[in-house]
């Protein structure tokens, strides 16, 4: 048989005991005097309880910082202690590897070109000179060719044209003056007509070259000559031209050059910088001690509502920035916490706290608050909507070397103290017609008493006015007695008033003893007492959290102390804000109680499943 078979059949053992305890008590034998617990009165500690564990105050955190995600291939062994320098954690970096080498080709590949760009770059300087150089002496050769046909060309055509006039004018006078004889001598007989009309034609001739001439002087001076000036006016301006040309081109051409070496030497350094990156990365993938001290599992969040985080182990794959083992140092210890939201308000920075850590049984170990969150924990909201837990450290004093992160803690928070107060159990306080009361024992029967509560705490009710100190007052509604809710408490009938008030009925945390009932964390339901009548509620509350809810002990005294170790809500005797019209399911998730006509023991559902109770009473 299973723990939980074996569990839940002990608790119907309780329960049935209880019931036949009830019944006598109440409505079975008359004679029987009515027990409850006294009224006290004196000091009363306002505190809350809550579950936690211990942290470090001071440590190192190891963490991942490959990109990505990456499998974890090896992991030292949690609490061993180390030395600097020791291997802890060596991450897979196989793809990293391959990427390093590709990278180192494309560094050798942006160094190539890199250096290509460089050459190129002098190569077209050097083009440049030439071409500039070039482009400058072909505008002096023009500006040469110009000056030299003003200068010299010009005036040597037009002199040889003008020479060229007088020699045929002198020709032609010759060749005139010789016709004029030979015709003087031919008509004295001694030239024949032959030779008379040769010297004719020369005469001739001489005229008609000396014409041309003429005429070849006015072709060079109104045509020649200008065109000629034009042209290599025209071909200066064209060099000048030209040389602005190649100058621009050779700018255009080495900004490119330089913008080129410029890109490629760019790449070059972003290229190197992914292989440093990715040698650095590879590095990364071992993670070594910084300095000496023990090895401790970094703690992992719920990955959702489902929590499907994966513990720190070999084979499991973590995330960039994710914590993978700390090392703590010995500078002190912290126990961490979650308050529920409904005592938030109750707790502040720096109130006094006892922490009694369960590894070290009988030590109390004292200290203060050191932080609450202001929002709550995203994590306890994934695992339940309705739940808001706020994280609280508390800095522990006097810290030994017992303590080891993550022990298991009870941390009880003194919010504050009433001097002169009186106060009854949690369990003897009951709503009726939207009113707190109790049922103060009377011999052989009970009286009905409208009281008004105070502040509160996990076990203890403060009453302001309506019981007094000595009275006895019953933890148990009286099986004769019906209970009617008001139409704001509707479903909250018959329920002790933390249970109407929202906070779920006692757990199954207590076994029952000789004395009531202990009432467990909400969530839960607990077997009562023998003297306890039954009085089991409906489960289910917004604090309720599965896993995190501690179960009461079996003690509890006869005069109704209170039970250790159980743990509730606190509740200021009102119902919490945001109450549930009629019909309503109750806050938590749980569905609310039933009161069995045939008096039965109400049966609920809270945080978890509990045993039905067979008591006698409600």
């Amino acid at each position: 048989m299973s723990n939980r078979s074996i569990r839940w059949s002990t608790f119907a053992s309780a329960a049935l005991l209880c019931g036949a305890v009830s019944c006598d008590a109440f409505g079975g034998s008359p004679d029987e005097l009515i027990e409850g617990a006294e009224v006290r009165k004196g000091s009363l500690a306002i505190t809350v309880v809550e579950r936690g564990n211990l942290k470090a105050s001071d440590v190192v955190s190891l963490k991942s910082e490959i990109e990505g995600s990456s499998t974890i291939l090896y992991l030292i062994p949690e609490g061993v202690h180390v030395e600097a320098g020791t291997l802890l954690c060596e991450l897979d970096a196989t793809s990293l590897v391959d990427k390093r080498v590709s990278q180192e080709i494309s560094v050798r590949n942006a160094e190539a070109a890199m250096v290509e760009s460089r050459q190129n770059l002098e190569i077209q300087k050097s083009q440049n000179e030439s071409d500039i150089a070039k482009a400058v002496q072909t505008l002096e050769f023009a500006h040469q060719d110009l000056k030299k046909y003003r200068e010299g060309d010009m005036l040597v055509k037009e002199q040889a044209a003008r020479e060229s006039i007088t020699l045929k004018t002198e020709e032609s006078a010759r060749a005139k003056e010789q016709f004029e004889w030979s015709q003087k001598l031919a008509e004295k007989g001694f030239l024949t007509n032959t030779e008379l009309e040769a010297d004719r034609l020369a005469e001739k001739r001489a005229q008609i070259l000396l014409e041309q001439a003429g005429r070849e002087l006015r072709l060079l001076t109104d045509y020649e000559f200008p065109r000629e000036i034009q042209k290599l006016e025209a071909a200066l301006r064209e060099a000048e031209r030209e040389l602005d040309r190649v100058k621009l081109q050779a700018e255009a051409r080495l900004v490119d050059r330089t913008s080129a070496l410029e890109t490629n030497e760019a790449k070059l350094k972003l290229e190197q910088e992914k292989l440093s990156k990715l040698v650095r990365q590879i590095e990364k993938a071992k993670l070594i001690a910084p300095k000496a001290g023990m090895v401790v599992y970094a703690k992992q969040e719920e990955g959702g509502r489902f929590g499907n985080s994966q513990p720190i182990a070999e084979g499991t794959s973590v995330r960039e920035r994710q914590e993978v083992v700390t090392i703590p140092t010995a500078g002190g210890m912290i126990a961490q916490a979650s308050l529920h939201e409904s005592v938030l308000k109750q707790v502040e920075v720096g109130m006094p706290v006892d922490v009694r850590i369960d590894a070290l049984p009988g030590q109390i170990f004292k200290g203060k608050v050191k932080t609450v969150a202001v929002l709550p924990d995203q994590n306890s909201w994934w695992a339940n909507p309705n739940l808001r837990l706020y994280r609280c450290d508390v800095e522990v004093s006097g810290a030994t070397a017992e303590m080891r992160p993550g022990m298991s803690c009870s941390i009880e928070i003194f919010c504050d103290e009433l001097a002169d107060a009186t106060y009854v159990p949690v369990t003897a306080v009951f709503r009726h017609k939207g009113e707190s009361v109790c049922f103060v024992a009377q011999g052989k029967t009970y009286e009905v008493k409208t009281i008004e509560t105070g502040r509160n705490n996990d076990k203890w009710v403060q009453v302001v006015k309506g019981v007094s100190a000595g009275e006895r007052v019953l933890l148990s509604l009286p099986s004769d007695f019906k209970i009617e809710a008001s139409e704001t408490e509707d479903g909250a009938e018959g329920l002790p008033v933390e249970a109407a008030a929202g906070f779920g009925a006692p757990g199954t945390g207590g076994m029952p003893g000789a004395g009531n009932g202990a009432p467990a964390s909400a969530g839960e339901r607990g077997a009562p007492g023998a003297d306890g009548g039954g009085a089991s509620g409906p489960g289910g509350d917004g604090a309720s959290r599965r896993g995190g809810s501690r179960r009461g002990d079996a003690s509890g005294d006869a005069s109704g102390g209170p039970p250790g170790g159980g743990e509730r809500p606190q509740w200021n005797g009102e119902r919490p804000a945001g109450d549930r019209p009629a019909g309503d399911r109750p806050p938590g998730g749980g569905r609310r109680g039933r009161r069995p006509s045939d008096g039965s023991g109400g049966e609920g559902s809270g945080g978890e499943e509990g045993a039905p109770k067979d008591g006698g009473g409600n």
